[in-house]
């Protein structure tokens, strides 16, 4: 499912045929429910180790990004909405482009240091 949420996000020829269309968020709600599911599973681990703790880290960074980009959006949002007030303006933009950056670098690499240690981890345990 990540791969399919990059494809939709990076490539401009799939990007194209969801164009105007609400199914374009639709890998984005299975995602974020899919490390929700994976979250509590997670907690409800009874072993507190480094495979827990990669498994919280995939399951955050998967619902965090859905999370962070509508959250990037509102405060996009807001900052055009209050451009006559300068104070909040700068602090609206400076929220959009926390969340931005959090959203598409930071999730990505979360999930992804998540899961290649959960994998790495199953298969020493499997030895």
């Amino acid at each position: 499912m990540f791969f399919i949420v990059l494809v939709e996000l990076f490539i401009p020829g799939v990007r194209n045929l969801f164009k105007g269309s609400k199914l374009f968020l639709l890998p984005l709600i299975i995602f974020s429910l899919l490390g929700g599911l994976l979250f509590f599973y997670s907690l409800k681990l009874k072993r507190q180790g480094r495979r827990r703790k990669f498994l919280l880290l995939t399951s955050i960074s998967a619902c965090g990004f859905f999370i962070f980009v509508f959250l990037h959006n509102a405060f996009y949002a807001l900052s055009v909405i209050s451009e006559n007030i300068l104070a909040l303006k700068y602090f609206f933009e400076f929220l959009h482009t926390i969340f931005f950056i959090t959203a598409v670098i930071v999730c990505p690499l979360g999930f992804l240091v998540g899961t290649i240690g959960s994998i790495l981890l199953f298969i020493k345990n499997k030895k």
